[in-house]
């Protein structure tokens, strides 16, 4: 900064760029760059909140309830250069609302890192960078989350407990859906086609559909598991109590 400010002093005396640059040794362009800019760029990261001698809670555990979820099931982390990470969230772009959602928690887990928007062939990737991710989302690791256990530290445990709902929310918008099922019933002597509501929720990882029927206990949601190929993926919401509770906590995407 001494530096800066003496070269910059000389500048202003009306003193050319050529003169000032072979009398300090600074090239021409640092002093075009100092003489146009205002204050040097300084680092607006924060230390990360597991990071620090007594590690807590990030300051908005809602909105990391959510991400979680999101996390869990279309996230995924990647290093960078110079120790940075990029956590990615893959949301469809039939979805806006799911877009605008994750990147607004994104934001709301990291405020002082950028986040963007890198668009795909049919979705978009939403993208937080940090060196902190891996410290915020302990699951992060090598191959597919399918294929390795995933287990959710004690704090991050605790964040469930206190917002369920947020993560039930999370886990829904990135890997379930909200459909209309139908059926036939014999009504008067007459088949009549009847109509329900159900949520499905499907991932691969035993842990993660855990994670989530847990979960769904917690609040009070009744729930069946249905297999595919013999394969149980697939958690299924059906009965209307439960169904009427998600549609006031979750909702159908949007």
């Amino acid at each position: 900064m001494s530096t800066r400010k003496r070269v910059l002093a000389l500048v202003s005396q009306g003193r050319s760029l050529n003169s000032v640059s072979k009398e300090t040794g600074i090239s021409r362009a640092a002093l075009r760059s100092w003489r146009t800019s205002t204050e040097p760029r300084r680092r607006t990261g924060r230390p990360c909140c597991r990071c620090l001698d007594e590690p807590s809670h990030p300051e908005r555990p809602a909105s990391y309830a959510y991400l979680l979820g999101f996390y869990l099931g279309d996230g995924h982390i990647s290093a960078h250069r110079r120790g940075v990470h990029f956590l990615r969230i893959v949301c469809d772009n039939a979805w806006p609302g799911l877009i605008d959602a994750c990147e607004a928690a994104i934001r709301d887990v990291m405020p002082h890192n950028s986040v963007c928007r890198v668009k795909k062939q049919g979705c978009v990737a939403v993208t937080g960078s940090s060196k902190h991710w891996p410290c915020l989302f302990p699951q992060h690791g090598p191959g597919k989350k399918h294929d390795r256990p995933i287990v959710l530290e004690p704090w991050q445990q605790e964040i469930v407990d206190a917002h369920p709902w947020e993560f039930i929310r999370g886990l829904i918008h990135s890997d379930g859906c909200r459909i209309t099922n139908w059926t036939t019933r014999l009504i008067g002597g007459e088949r009549k086609r009847y109509e329900y509501p159900r949520y499905f929720f499907t991932n691969k990882s035993d842990d993660i559909r855990k994670l989530f029927t847990d979960a769904l206990d917690r609040v009070g949601i009744e729930w069946t598991t249905l297999t595919r190929n013999g394969t149980p993926i697939n958690i299924s919401v059906a009965r209307k109590a439960s169904v009427a509770l998600m549609d006031v906590h979750v909702g159908p995407k949007h």
